[in-house]
């Protein structure tokens, strides 16, 4: 009886510490782990010291294995009995092509279950103080892919322009040009945006400025990927909760 298995699992938006309790079981029940580029390296260190760690990743542009060599991969060595985590960065079904090798592997008689991760598009704001909701200010959002499989902006992201939503765009810096100017031609150009680059690791970075101002901000910090897009009235907050840290902070104790 083959007691192989595929296991997809979120290692969370960057930060070793907000992988869940659950995902810390299936790495250290792992046989093999197939890891992504954006894995910390620490949330490996839970694995056992005889689980085979294979990059599986891809770095500016350059695939270590191509997603049907990966599919390969993971049906072969469920096949011969091992556990195999597929450990991917945010959650695995989020834009991480999850969907497909869960499908890959069980269609060829392959036990496949997801374990899901915390996703940079709602923790990544969320560090940064910027709600995605706010009562009297934003009712809902939207979560759109930057780049489309045909290596397009999204069509989405045009109708997201002509809503009152917050709008949360990954993998889009390359496309930012192109998504100012759909919020642009909705006379949008004061709505407040921030662009936040490595969210909740140490060396975090965070341009805020509005949708006729934050392209060149992003410039002047020296911005790159992998970063988050975030664009509607809720980014006004992160200021908010930080005049009032500071006014704290020069009141003198009661004490």
């Amino acid at each position: 009886m083959n007691t192989g298995k595929l296991i997809l699992l979120g290692a969370g938006p960057g930060d070793p510490e907000l992988l869940t309790l659950k995902g810390l079981k299936a790495l250290k029940s792992a046989d093999i782990v197939l890891y992504d580029a954006l894995v910390n390296p620490e949330v490996l260190k839970h694995c056992k010291p005889e689980t085979e760690l294979i990059f599986v990743g891809k770095r500016k542009g350059c695939y270590a294995y191509h997603q049907d060599q990966i599919n390969d991969l993971i049906v072969d060595r469920a096949q011969n009995n091992a556990i195999v985590v597929r450990l991917k960065g945010g959650n695995p079904f989020i834009f991480g092509r999850g969907a497909e090798e869960m499908l890959y592997a069980a269609q060829r008689g392959i036990s496949a279950s997801v374990i899901p991760g915390i996703s940079s598009c709602n923790a990544v704001p969320a560090l940064q103080n910027i709600p995605l909701t706010k009562r009297g200010v934003s009712e809902s959002f939207w979560v759109i892919t930057g780049t489309t499989k045909a290596h397009t902006l999204s069509k989405d992201v045009e109708l997201a322009a002509q809503s009152n939503a917050t709008v949360v765009i990954l993998m889009g810096t390359s496309k930012l040009n192109e998504i100012l100017d759909l919020f642009k031609a909705q006379n949008k150009y004061e709505l407040p945006v921030a662009i936040i680059q490595n969210g909740s690791l140490s060396n975090e970075k965070i341009a805020i400025g509005t949708v006729n101002t934050i392209a060149q901000i992003y410039k002047e910090k020296q911005l790159s990927n992998p970063a988050i897009i975030v664009l509607g009235h809720v980014v006004n907050h992160r200021d908010q909760m930080l005049q009032i840290a500071q006014q704290v902070e020069t009141q003198p104790s009661a004490y």
